[in-house]
């Protein structure tokens, strides 16, 4: 019987997404974190469970060639990739995708394309850093996984220079002026978040999240970090009163200059709003969007007579790109700042033949089957929760010929692709996109075809 505190050594047999490596005792898994396929490790149990065995990692016996120095210097477990060389990482995220594909969706993907981002440090064109205390001080970090223990970071590999100045600037600001951090707990305090958006187009807009104002000292605050970092193009106050742990919520007040970044993708240029969603590595962002577009005209160009109907659209960045090749678009998202947003970009770009709803995608979806509507290609780009049964019946109540599907989560993917293979679409291709580097997360973009009666 395993128990803790035991003493094994172990030879690792593969890796998970979060960047543990896994090996076997007794045919049982155990998990051991920063351990690399291939390696020999002297490991000592920490916890056994009937679902799952965790291990401490006390000595690599012989390092993988893969394995190369982790120089993150913040243990929030964001990176969870980062002691692997960059093609170990690409293979690892491969796999997972590959592998959630035929054990969640009972899907066989042979060949499986993971395009590599040409940046894997300070690719981040956002950053949300909590604001707490530490040492008596207001310090801006991230949440400690599986709690909300703040680990204060002085720097971040993933962000830009410019971006860990303006959160620097925010928390000097509150400690020169003894301006509380937030307390989750008990609704005292100031200063929750520290929101972050810059572009390739030099817009550099700092968002500051509060529980309340700053009163008299507003005009001080925002002059403080004008002075103190430079570059900015914009400072936003967000009063944010939720008591949840919502980020964004409640009235924006621009207390200087535009709350718009501008970003070019595709031709297009497109003006987002603090609350209206972008993809964070825009190299990447626009490969999936030209992907995503010739996956939905697919090989006959004379589509552009058809309908193209895209759920949670955002700012409308795929919509814009649909609309260069389809006659008519329909586009949703529930989020009425970002289609504000979209409807603005699609003016400022001269497109005048998409739609844009606010609603839910499930009553988006409902109305356009019921109205009979049949689109030639429905697109869709869900959260992480994927999408729900409900929605994924009403595009197959409109018998689209092609159904797109950007995902950010392998496993809610290949749950939705494993429904619409019950309702006859079949998968015709899958390309993964390393939007993430460094950490577990990845992107994929699939396409469906229905099955002809």
């Amino acid at each position: 019987m395993i128990e803790k505190n035991q003493i094994y050594t172990v030879s690792v047999e593969n890796m998970t997404i979060d960047g543990y490596g896994v090996c076997r005792i007794d045919g049982r898994a155990v998990f051991i974190p920063e351990a690399v396929t291939g390696e020999t490790w002297e490991i000592k149990i920490l916890k056994a469970t009937s679902a799952a065995i965790w291990a401490k990692g006390l000595q690599c016996l012989n390092p993988s060639p893969m394995r190369i120095p982790n120089d993150c210097m913040n243990p929030c477990g964001g990176c969870s990739l980062r002691h692997l060389d960059y093609k170990a990482e690409l293979a690892v995220k491969q796999e997972h995708v590959k592998e959630c594909l035929y054990r969640i969706g009972n899907i066989e993907t042979e060949s499986l394309v993971i395009h590599p981002s040409p940046f894997t440090s300070r690719y981040r064109n956002k950053a949300i850093f909590a604001v707490g205390t530490a040492d008596d001080k207001a310090v801006f970090g991230f949440f400690r996984q599986r709690s909300h223990d703040i680990i204060p970071v002085e720097d971040c590999l993933l962000h830009s220079e410019r971006c860990l100045s303006a959160a620097r600037a925010v928390t000097s600001f509150m400690n020169r002026n003894s301006i509380p951090a937030y307390d989750e707990k008990t609704g005292k305090g100031t200063v929750r978040h520290i929101y972050f958006r810059e572009s390739g187009c030099g817009d550099a807009v700092l968002c500051i999240v509060s529980a309340r104002g700053f009163g008299s000292m507003t005009q001080e605050l925002t002059d403080y970090i004008k002075q103190s970092c430079s570059g900015l193009t914009g400072i936003v106050l967000n009063i944010n009163k939720n008591r949840g742990n919502t980020v964004l919520s409640g009235d924006f007040y621009t207390l200087w200059g535009s709350e718009i970044v501008s970003e070019t993708f595709c031709g297009y240029t497109f003006h987002i709003s603090p609350r209206a969603f972008l993809q964070v590595n825009p190299l990447q962002a626009e490969a999936i969007y030209r992907k995503a577009t010739d996956l939905a005209t697919g090989t006959d160009r004379q589509i552009s007579t058809g309908l193209a109907l895209e759920l949670y659209c955002g700012a409308g960045t795929v919509s814009l790109c649909l609309s260069k090749v389809f006659q008519h678009v329909i586009a949703a998202e529930i989020i009425p700042e970002a289609i504000e947003n979209a409807k603005y970009n699609a003016e400022c770009n001269g497109v005048r033949n998409i739609d844009f709803i606010s609603a839910d995608a499930a009553d988006v979806a409902d109305r356009i089957a019921a109205d009979g509507l049949r689109p030639d290609v429905v697109l869709v780009d869900p959260p992480r929760k994927g999408l729900s049964e409900q929605v994924i019946m009403d595009v197959v109540r409109m018998q689209p010929e092609r159904v797109v599907y950007i995902s950010c989560n392998p496993a809610t993917l290949a749950r939705d692709l494993s429904i619409f293979s019950r309702e006859h679409y079949s998968l015709i291709s899958a390309e993964s996109y390393d939007m993430f580097p460094r950490t577990g997360h990845v992107e994929t973009v699939v396409l469906m075809s229905r099955i002809q009666d």
